[in-house]
């Protein structure tokens, strides 16, 4: 058969598959936190009350039924810019315009970035403004969208377009190893964005300023300490500016590591309960997640980018997903962008091995940090977060196989108890 109809056709069958299955889940999440909304589940009958369960349930459903739109548009847009001639159309206008060369290329993958943002627009306006708004998580003011989205475009320049830049031109004369330098320079690219982002990037949009709190600083000193670990600092990050839903985070690397807590979750939790949360952090340090999440992300991107290698010298790869190569000028972007587009459609189906590796993880922190700290602060203060961040406490367990990078606080607190 046809190697470009093959792929068509498997393309199309794959994005069929891949949105009845996401409708098929959002589905049973719906009527399974449905189902259960009534009644707060018996082990938490004594902290959760039940106008906090139902604004949990009810914040679900809202996000699913956003999401169920989501999944439509993505479908849409990507049979729009592959099989129905979009990306080509996009392409023969810009060769027009521009020529083949570097700067049409760069064009190409600029306009189809910028193109995809705005048509997601709408309804990430509407998640914030309006459904978030609804449920009294939404902080951000038009200004302050207004600032941030400037402020992201004009860093995607910045750092985004050398480094396009410098994939395709090593597309065009690495030769036919290309993709390993390609991926080195990606490695490279994505450590440097980590040693630059608490002190370049994450300062533009937030203020970071030292814990006050020195009776909590000392515990996290103690802490720290005792499990061995060093860091820079102790910050409190204004997340209030934005929302209110609360978090703690570790950032940088080595020694010059930092710890950082949303000023929100300062208010909803007891300095034990902090102490508790950040050991859980510095669980995942001393089991080495990060390093191991980075090796696994480093690892596929270079079979990612062999592949995209090997792809690019095929015909069949750009006419079966609705594009005509040109037979005299380069075609690197367009097999970058088309590479980028239909990859989430064949690697779907491995989420769950990928959630699932998440949430043992997650179940190993908790471990650690209840060598470290009291089990019962932390389960109290997961309990908070949960009720804290609206959480349905009854989610559908198909649903969290497949997008559940955290454990559901019934078997997670579970788990807790039965180590303890």
């Amino acid at each position: 058969m046809n190697p470009s109809f093959n792929l068509s056709l498997a393309l199309a069958v794959a994005l069929l598959c891949n949105v009845l299955l996401k409708f098929w889940l959002n589905t049973r999440q719906v009527r399974y936190v449905g189902r259960h909304r009534g009644a707060v589940p018996l082990p938490f009958a004594g902290t959760i009350g039940l106008v906090d369960h139902h604004k949990a349930a009810d914040y679900t459903v809202a996000k699913i039924r956003l999401s169920q739109l989501d999944i439509a548009l993505d479908a849409a847009c990507l049979l729009a810019w592959t099989l129905l001639g979009g990306l080509d159309a996009l392409n023969t206008l810009l060769i027009g315009w521009l020529g083949a060369g570097m700067t049409q290329q760069i064009a190409l993958v600029l306009s189809f970035s910028f193109m995809g943002g705005l048509i997601g627009l709408p309804l990430s306006l509407y998640q914030t403004f309006v459904l978030e708004q609804a449920f009294g998580f939404n902080k951000t003011t038009w200004r302050l969208w207004f600032s941030d989205a400037l402020k992201g475009v004009v860093l995607g320049l910045v750092l985004g377009v050398p480094m396009v830049w410098l994939v395709l031109w090593l597309m065009q004369t690495g030769g036919a190893q290309w993709w390993a330098w390609a991926w080195a320079a990606f490695v490279g690219f994505q450590l440097f964005i980590m040693a630059i982002a608490p002190n370049v990037i994450m300062p533009l949009f937030n203020k970071f300023t030292p814990l006050e709190d020195e009776s909590l600083k000392a515990r996290v000193n103690a802490l720290m300490q005792r499990a061995g670990f060093t860091a820079k600092g102790f910050f409190v990050m204004d997340g209030s500016r934005r929302s209110a839903h609360s978090n703690a985070f570790f950032t940088g690397f080595g020694a010059s590591k930092r710890v950082v807590f949303f000023d929100t979750l300062l208010q909803q939790l007891s300095p034990a309960e902090m102490e508790a949360v950040l050991a859980h952090e510095l669980g995942h340090f001393k089991h080495r997640h990060i390093l191991k999440m980075m090796a696994t992300s480093f690892t596929l991107s270079l079979a990612g980018l062999a592949l995209l290698g090997w792809l690019s010298q095929q015909a069949w790869f750009y006419t079966g997903l609705g594009v005509l190569p040109s037979m005299t000028g380069p075609n690197n972007a367009l097999a970058l962008v088309l590479f980028m587009l239909v990859t989430p459609v064949f690697t779907f189906f491995i989420a769950p091995l990928s959630s699932w590796r998440s949430r043992q993880q997650e179940f190993e922190a908790d471990a650690y940090a209840c060598t470290q700290a009291a089990g019962s602060d932390l389960a109290s203060a997961l309990l908070k977060l949960y009720q804290d961040n609206a959480s349905t406490l009854t989610p559908d367990p198909w649903y969290v196989k497949f997008y559940y990078s955290h454990p559901p606080a019934s078997v997670r607190l579970a788990r807790m108890q039965a180590a303890s």
